[in-house]
């Protein structure tokens, strides 16, 4: 028998595989939109490039770094990084949260372009240089972007927190009851 750890609002018992279903299922999502989001970016950066005729293939790249991001912002809900923003309008932990992890996509866009770098026989100076110097454009275009993708993402997240667990989901998958069906 499975055992109960936790429970809905509703007073429903939730069992530790329930919530690692749970869990997995809200990080894959996170995955899904990051990889969509990342994985648009890149096809820009491909397409712009090509223009020029330089080849661009780093899809790869976007996978991992969603998979990498997805995971930090679960670890920010677990740490409860906005709870003193948790009160406030809906805005405020939107733009906090919004705010934070488009930093943190600038440090991971610096630690992937030394990572890389250093693949090619770089220093991590040379690297972090290069990045900061002569390429800030790209990490300014890079934070940008994200800063902008993040908003509908924590705006969804905020408001699907503030409804209650399911609630957002009912809303957007489920006919409600009340409302003419569209013919």
């Amino acid at each position: 028998m499975a055992e109960q750890v936790m429970s809905h609002s509703n007073g429903k018992k939730v069992t530790r595989k329930e919530k690692l279903v749970g869990e997995m299922k809200a990080y894959f999502l996170n995955v899904a939109y990051l990889f969509l989001f990342l994985g648009m970016f890149a096809m820009y950066r491909r397409l712009i490039l090509a223009h020029y005729e330089i080849s661009y293939l780093n899809y790869g790249v976007s996978l991992a770094e969603a998979l990498v991001l997805a995971k930090v912002i679960m670890l920010g809900d677990v740490l409860r990084l906005a709870r003193g923003w948790e009160n406030r309008p809906l805005i405020v932990p939107t733009l906090y949260k919004t705010v934070l992890f488009s930093l943190l996509v600038g440090a991971f866009t610096i630690v992937e372009h030394m990572f890389i770098g250093r693949v090619r026989g770089k220093s991590l100076a040379h690297s972090f240089e290069e990045i900061t110097g002569k390429n800030s454009y790209e990490l300014l275009a890079r934070c940008l972007v994200s800063f902008f993708s993040f908003i509908p993402f924590f705006s969804l997240r905020e408001l699907g927190r503030v409804l209650g667990r399911g609630k957002l989901a009912e809303l957007f998958f489920h006919r409600t009851t009340g409302q003419p069906e569209l013919n």
